[in-house]
């Protein structure tokens, strides 16, 4: 038999110190004296037997990068609708870095809308957003190029090129798995960043709707591209060119100056702003304080509510730091 190990003393606890209570945002600050009457939160969910791809969409997705002095945030999110009606979020949104550290890289951030009246606009957006990456991706030396020497000819070519490219693969898609290609309807915006802070030109290209807003000084520019529909031939009904039928691009070069915010987003979220003056009020003092927000903070802010607005809202938000 073998002694017992003497057993020790336990270590004294500090006692406990009253905690600090936890920080929450909330729901959503709205426009006007009363909330809209749809709740602010996610609802509805789909079933996986009736459609898997729109059952394992996120209600909610919240992205961000930060590359020297750029700094970029993004949501994505279902529409108030859509939540009460359990119907998928048909906007998608992408932030990625095409090219290469040997000869240039560039910032990509892609917004789609879905277009409500299409059956297959939820998967088509996400396409659209994937295979925009991969493409451009390929040909990022010359778009670098283009926008180096502020060559807006050479860069609508190469978008017009990408835009052809991944209707034609999207409408093949569709074909596949046994829908019209125009079951598939989506808009699509991107803005591409070079991330030499010497090259102060950014590309844009759109298919169909959506806002690029400036934030500069405290003061909002709602349309700073100035877009028209660039062809009949890609319009689905009567609000918007979209892809898959679309084969052009609305094109344009913009300079930022150090302190700009740039703001592409679908119309869940243009809309709202250009005729609210609450929201913009707001959005000025979120995001044109000079201090980018935190990835939630972010989510927060751009889900300021306007009555009757209730479709998805995306946006894909870009700060361009101090000189």
């Amino acid at each position: 038999m073998t002694d017992s190990a003497p057993v020790a003393e336990p270590t004294p606890v500090a006692a406990p110190v009253a905690a600090q209570p936890v920080p929450l945002l909330g729901d959503p600050r709205h426009s006007g004296k009363r909330p809209p009457s749809y709740a602010p939160i996610p609802q509805g969910l789909r079933s996986a037997g009736e459609d898997p791809a729109a059952a394992v969409l996120p209600d909610i997705v919240v992205d961000g990068a930060a590359y020297g002095p750029l700094t970029v945030r993004a949501a994505s999110v279902r529409g108030d609708s859509h939540r009460y009606l359990g119907e998928p979020r048909q906007d998608a949104l992408c932030v990625t870095r095409i090219g290469g550290p040997d000869s240039g890289e560039l910032l990509l951030l892609a917004v789609a809308d879905g277009v409500g009246s299409a059956a297959r606009s939820h998967v088509g957006s996400n396409e659209v957003c994937r295979r925009a990456a991969a493409y451009l991706d390929r040909v990022a030396d010359s778009l670098l190029g283009a926008l180096r020497s502020g060559d807006l000819p050479a860069f609508t070519e190469l978008a017009n090129e990408a835009v052809a490219s991944i209707a034609v693969l999207l409408a093949d898609q569709a074909l596949r798995e046994g829908h019209r290609p125009e079951a598939y309807a989506t808009t699509l915006r991107i803005l591409l960043v070079p991330l030499d802070p010497a090259v102060r030109t950014r590309g844009f290209m759109a298919v169909g709707d959506g806002g690029t807003a400036l934030l500069r000084s405290g003061t909002w520019h709602l349309d700073v591209t100035h877009e028209e529909d660039p062809e009949a031939s890609g319009m689905i009904d009567t609000r918007t060119a979209a892809l898959p039928l679309a084969r052009t691009a609305v094109t344009r070069l913009l300079s930022c100056l150090p302190g700009d915010v740039l703001v592409l987003s679908t119309d869940g979220l243009s809309t709202p702003l250009s005729g609210d003056q609450e929201m913009r009020d707001f959005l000025r003092e979120a995001w044109g304080s000079g201090t980018v927000p935190g990835p939630a903070d972010f989510l927060w802010q751009s889900q300021f509510r306007v009555k009757s607005y209730d479709d998805d809202r995306s946006a894909a938000v870009l700060w361009e730091g101090p000189a």
